[in-house]
């Protein structure tokens, strides 16, 4: 089995790329429980200056896994809490790694994708980068990912986003602030390296002290554990009500849901 994801380490620099190419990097339980370890094994690098989250093929993250959604097509409540408490857990770490973090959007991030997009400190895009936040669709709520979307892109942004399931692309993830920087064709890694360059010249307390600075002196204060478990008890509620099963099984079933067929 491949190495999922793949952590490079050079210059100061680790690596973590999503390597399930085959499934655009869409993630499972599994993958969220390895990356929670890898975040927790990096906090406690101190080789370790700066992370870099990327994607391998051609998407970034495509959010959610077919075949873990069958699987939680059959959860109970308490199944559905516990498997939305650990994606939040690792969006927290994430978040709150106390070493500066990039993501290099290569493709599309959907969903799940634009969550892990939103919770990097800083965020730099190919031309080709596409983003959606399809939750609302499948008669879902974007709950997990949502304190840090909100934050990035704006209540007014993610009213708009999170309720019609547009795509929006790279020019526009810019003007919103998901994306700090849009690079130019072929120019994407140039410009990864150049962040990275001033990145490790920092000292490693004064970023972490800097992440922690900005939590607490930003509008709402840091993104507080309450929240997070708010936000997974939220996502666990509406995946077992009959709009969220209904939702997904027309999903899997490659039919429209029943709000979208007509009425007799």
């Amino acid at each position: 089995m491949a190495e999922n994801p793949i952590v490079e380490k050079r210059d100061g620099v680790a690596v973590v790329t999503l390597n399930r190419a085959e499934v655009r990097n869409a993630f499972d339980d599994l993958l969220i429980s390895n990356l929670s370890k890898i975040l927790s094994e990096l906090e406690q690098d101190g080789t370790v200056r700066a992370v870099v989250l990327a994607g391998a093929g051609s998407a970034f993250c495509a959010g959610a896994d077919l075949n873990w959604m069958k699987r939680m097509a059959g959860y109970g409540y308490e199944q559905n809490l516990a498997d939305a408490r650990a994606l939040a857990r690792m969006l927290k770490s994430l978040d709150r790694l106390p070493k500066p973090t990039v993501a290099r959007v290569h493709g599309p991030a959907y969903a799940g994708g634009v969550g892990l997009v939103a919770a990097c400190d800083i965020a730099i895009g190919a031309p080709e980068a596409e983003f959606c936040l399809t939750e609302v669709k499948l008669g879902l709520s974007p709950a997990t990912i949502s304190p840090y979307v909100v934050r990035a892109m704006g209540e007014r942004a993610a009213r708009r986003y999170f309720l019609t399931a547009e795509r929006f692309g790279a020019d526009e993830a810019h003007r919103l602030g998901l994306l700090a920087k849009v690079s130019a064709p072929g120019k994407l890694d140039a410009d990864l390296e150049e962040i990275l360059q001033h990145l490790v010249q920092g000292g490693p307390e004064a970023h972490r002290k800097i992440k922690d600075l900005i939590g607490a002196v930003s509008r709402g204060g840091p993104i507080a554990d309450g929240l997070i478990d708010d936000t997974a008890k939220r996502i666990a509620e509406i995946r077992v009500s009959p709009e969220g099963k209904e939702g997904i099984a027309s999903f899997l079933e490659k039919r429209k849901p029943a709000w979208l067929r007509p009425r007799r």
